[in-house]
Parts: C-alpha cells; sequence; structure tokens
C-alpha cells in the first residue's frame, strides 16, 4: 500500500528491471471514490513469474514498508542481480550488502526509494 499515487510508478519502475514481468490488471478509482481519482485502487503485476498486489491509499496511516517483508527475488545470473541490487539501491538503503554470507553463492538485502524491502539471492549451483 502506497501514500501520495506512487503505486503505479513504483510498479512500473519494478517491471523495467525484470524480465519475464508484466501488469496482469489494474483498477483505478474514480470521481467522487475513496482514492484520488486516477490513482490505483487495486493492481496486480508479476516480476519473474511471482504475483504482486498494490494499491494507493490517500488515508495517512502510522505504519509505512517495513523489512520484515520482502521481495524475495532468485536471480539467474551474476549480472543479474548485480544490476537488480544497483538500480533498487538508487536513492534506498542497503541493509546487506551483495556478497557472499555463506548460504548462497551472492545475496543481498535493501530498501528501495519507495521503501519497499527486496531480498535478492544468487543459489550456489
Amino acid at each position: 500500500m502506497f501514500e501520495d499515487g506512487k503505486a503505479e510508478e513504483a510498479m512500473n519502475y519494478y517491471l523495467s528491471l525484470t524480465e519475464d514481468s508484466g501488469i496482469t490488471s489494474i483498477t483505478r478509482y474514480g470521481a467522487n471514490e475513496a482514492g484520488d481519482e486516477g490513482t490505483v485502487m487495486h493492481a496486480i503485476f508479476s516480476l519473474k513469474g511471482q504475483e504482486f498486489m498494490c494499491m494507493d491509499s490517500n488515508v495517512k496511516h502510522e505504519f509505512t514498508f517495513t523489512p520484515s517483508f520482502s521481495i524475495f527475488i532468485t536471480c539467474d545470473s551474476e549480472a543479474e542481480i548485480n544490476n537488480l541490487y544497483e538500480k533498487l539501491l538508487m536513492d534506498g538503503q542497503a541493509l546487506m550488502p551483495l556478497d557472499d554470507y555463506g548460504f548462497s553463492k551472492k545475496f543481498g538485502w535493501l530498501n528501495d526509494r519507495f521503501g519497499v524491502s527486496w531480498q535478492l539471492n544468487l543459489p550456489s549451483r
């Protein structure tokens, strides 16, 4: 749940970073509805075959995204994990820099510029 009408911007940014991704459905708020007209009431999108839902909320909450929930992406190559980590980290925050932590070949954990937490993994083969 995004505030300030950022759901579509975030979703489109995520889609631009990964292959095998796309928007499944999107419903927008209309005039005289609970949300700001044109913002996302409900959208479903997929990243690398995993489905996610997002929405905009015009209600200010006392909570936001936390690392207690992360989008976990299994990468297929060193180039893919490096590229995703670098792009998602722009204006974000590194929680665990890309490295070999012993449980996979390479792993990184970060919060992106929207506050969404990501765990990127390149498994040992």
